[in-house]
């Protein structure tokens, strides 16, 4: 069968489909070729001779990156799993958490990369072409022929013929996947009332970060102090992220009007509201004890503690949540129940 003849305007040329299917895929690449107005101007195998000793040491250079790439993921699924993540004053291995998932990461794609490149570079037939450029939509006979010209590239890779790659590649194509999976596991158990309940309930103490408990005496008129629950995972991250709470002792003469039924939760001159912003969820504490005024510093929201916390500038539109206390019997300050209302922007708890 002779190639076709590429016509001189740009237009695509007539083939033969029957002797185009019963032709083996070189010279069906060849014809495709042709009729694609495209030139191959070099195109040289890097191993002429299959199975010699430089083909098979850059076979498993490759295949040594790929390796890399499943071990990599393979370590980032284990330490995934194994490693602390949650935040703990107590115990700072959560440290290593992220720094872990991220080295691991890099070395399944640093290893998946680098074993491409290599293939490209080593093993891949070398190839340069031209191609005329031409509009309109491809012929039938062009979309098969182009299909000839993809398989051709395909079995230019080798890999048909290198078991060894063949598995090497899957092996890195499943630590890919990995990576992308993995992290979903996260997702997997269900909430339940975790997302409506705090670290706080009748009767937990109020202790600061390093776990002392608080009494009255404790704070100076116009302090501040940060508490946590005083439960053995008061410090992890968890609690922390919504029961962060801002203990304040008013100065001598401040009052405060209290919002409708929360009359009775502060303390003599002592009130516990939520650290969390209503707005964003960022902590708000900066403090002016003059003015009774509450600073978020991410957005500028302000909250007039003398009006029960009540927003008077800025975007946040929920005054901050506040925490029923007392003192008990040995006189520590403890709360009196959970928070009455949702902490912080609380987008999925409010009604």
């Amino acid at each position: 069968m002779s190639g076709p003849q590429h016509p001189a305007d740009g237009t695509p040329g007539e083939v033969d489909l029957d002797e185009f299917r019963g032709s083996d895929v070189e010279r069906q690449t060849e014809i495709a070729t042709e009729l694609d107005g495209v030139t191959i101007l070099h195109r040289r195998e890097r191993f002429p001779v299959p199975g010699t000793k430089a083909e098979r040491r850059a076979e498993r250079a490759v295949a040594a990156c790929f390796v890399m790439a499943f071990l990599g993921a393979l370590a980032f699924t284990v330490f995934y799993i194994v490693l602390p993540w949650q935040y703990d004053i107590s115990n700072k291995d959560y440290v290593w958490f992220t720094p872990v998932m991220g080295v691991t990461m890099a070395i399944s794609l640093f290893g998946f990369g680098v074993g491409a490149v290599l293939w490209a570079k080593l093993l891949i037939t070398e190839e340069e072409t031209v191609q005329e450029r031409h509009s309109g939509r491809s012929t039938a006979a062009n979309r098969e022929t182009t299909t000839a010209i993809l398989a051709d590239g395909i079995g230019m890779t080798g890999i048909a013929r290198r078991s060894l790659l063949q598995r090497a590649l899957g092996l890195s194509g499943l630590a890919l996947g990995a990576l992308a999976i993995v992290p979903l596991g996260g997702l997997i158990k269900k909430p339940k009332g975790e997302l409506f309940r705090t670290g706080w309930s009748q009767g937990v103490r109020l202790m600061t970060a390093d776990r002392r408990l608080i009494r009255p005496g404790d704070l100076e008129a116009g302090s501040i102090a940060t508490v946590f629950p005083a439960t053995p995972d008061g410090l992890t991250t968890q609690v922390v992220a919504d029961s962060v709470v801002l203990l304040v002792r008013l100065r001598p003469g401040q009052t405060v009007r209290a919002r409708a039924g929360q009359a009775d939760f502060g303390w003599e001159d002592y009130l516990a509201y939520s650290k969390i912003c209503t707005h964003a969820g960022c902590p708000a504490s900066l403090y002016e004890q003059q003015t009774g005024r509450l600073l978020c510093p991410c957005h500028q929201s302000q909250f007039d503690l003398l009006q029960d916390a009540k927003p008077v500038f800025g975007p946040a539109a929920r005054p901050l949540p506040k925490l029923a206390i007392t003192v008990d019997d040995e006189g520590y300050f403890v709360a009196k129940k959970d928070f009455d209302e949702p902490i912080g922007p609380s987008f999925w708890e409010r009604p």
